[in-house]
C-alpha cells in the first residue's frame, strides 16, 4: 500500500466512524462519563480519581497551582483537590489523560518523539489559553482549558496510526496529512462527546483569522496556537499567523500570560507520559 492508499484508508475508516482507541483510552472514557453524570457524588468522583494514580497526582498538582491557590494554603489530597479545582476543571484533566494515551501504543521511535512534542504542545496552548480566556478574550476560562486540551486530538490519532504505516508521515508535500487530521479530529470528538461550541472552533482552527477585537473561542485557541513556545510537530491548526495580523498581544501583556500559564501548563504536562 502506498502513502496516498494508506492516507485513503485511514480517512475512509476515521469517515465511517472505525476510529479504535487503545484500551487505556477506553478505560478514562468510563471515568468522564462518570464524571458527566449529574447525580455523581463527589464521594465517588474521589475514588474515580484516585482509581487513577496519574490523574490523582496531576489534580492536587494542579489545585495547588497560582490559578486556583487560595491563599497560598497548599492542599495535599485529593479529596481537597477536586472539591478546590470542581468537576468542569477535573473534566478538563479527565481530557489531558485521555488524549495522551494516544500515545501508548506508538513504538516508531520518531513518532513518540513527536508524540512528547505534539502533547508539549497542547499543554502550552491549553494553559495559555485558559489565561488569555481570563484577560484578553473574556470567554469562559475552564471551558478555553478544555478546548486547548482536546485540539490536537485528531494529530495525536494520526500519529497513532502511522505507526501502523512506516514513513507515512514523510515527505508529504500534498498535506494529505491535514486533510486525515481533521476528518479524524471531527469523528473522535463526536465519539467522546465533545461540547458542540468546543468542537466548533476546534474545527474552524485550520483556516481561521483573528479578529481585530478577539472575543471567541476560536481566537483564544488561535492565539494560544499562536504564542505556545513549543509548536505541534505536525504544523497544526491555525499556527503561527502573521506577525502583523490584528488582535496579537504586545510583549508586556504576553509575558504576563506566559507567567501564569507556566504552572498550569506544568501540572498538565507531566499527565498519562507516553
Amino acid at each position: 500500500m502506498n502513502k496516498l492508499e494508506a492516507f485513503g484508508y485511514i480517512a475512509a475508516q476515521a469517515a465511517r466512524g472505525e476510529i479504535s482507541f487503545p484500551t487505556s483510552v477506553n478505560a478514562v472514557l468510563r471515568l468522564q462519563l462518570a464524571l458527566d453524570d449529574p447525580d455523581c457524588h463527589v464521594d465517588e468522583a474521589i475514588r474515580l480519581v484516585l482509581s487513577e494514580p496519574q490523574l490523582a497526582a496531576r489534580t492536587v498538582a494542579l489545585a495547588n497551582t497560582a490559578a486556583f491557590g487560595q491563599g497560598g494554603m497548599q492542599v495535599t489530597n485529593v479529596r481537597a483537590a477536586v472539591l478546590r479545582i470542581g468537576y468542569r476543571r477535573l473534566r478538563g484533566l479527565v481530557a489531558a489523560l485521555m488524549v495522551r494515551q494516544f500515545g501508548h501504543r506508538i513504538a516508531d521511535r520518531v513518532l513518540r518523539a513527536k508524540a512528547e512534542q505534539l502533547w508539549t504542545h497542547s499543554a502550552e496552548a491549553a494553559a495559555l489559553a485558559q489565561a488569555l480566556a481570563r484577560h484578553v478574550t473574556r470567554t469562559d476560562p475552564d471551558t478555553a482549558l478544555f478546548a486547548g486540551i482536546v485540539h490536537e486530538v485528531g494529530g495525536f490519532y494520526l500519529l497513532s496510526r502511522a505507526d501502523e504505516f512506516p514513513g507515512l508521515l514523510e515527505d508529504d508535500t500534498e498535506h494529505w496529512s491535514m486533510l486525515v487530521e481533521d476528518v479524524a479530529s471531527l469523528e473522535i470528538m463526536r465519539k467522546l462527546a465533545i461540547p458542540e461550541a468546543v468542537a466548533q472552533a476546534i474545527g474552524a482552527l485550520r483556516d481561521g483569522v483573528l479578529n481585530p477585537e478577539p472575543h471567541t473561542l476560536l481566537d483564544t485557541l488561535l492565539l494560544a496556537n499562536r504564542y505556545a513556545l513549543v509548536d505541534s510537530p505536525l504544523g497544526g491548526p491555525g499556527a503561527r499567523p502573521d506577525d502583523t495580523a490584528p488582535g496579537l498581544l504586545d510583549a508586556a501583556t504576553l509575558q504576563v500570560l506566559r507567567s501564569e500559564a507556566a504552572e498550569t501548563a506544568q501540572a498538565l504536562g507531566a499527565a498519562a507520559l507516553v
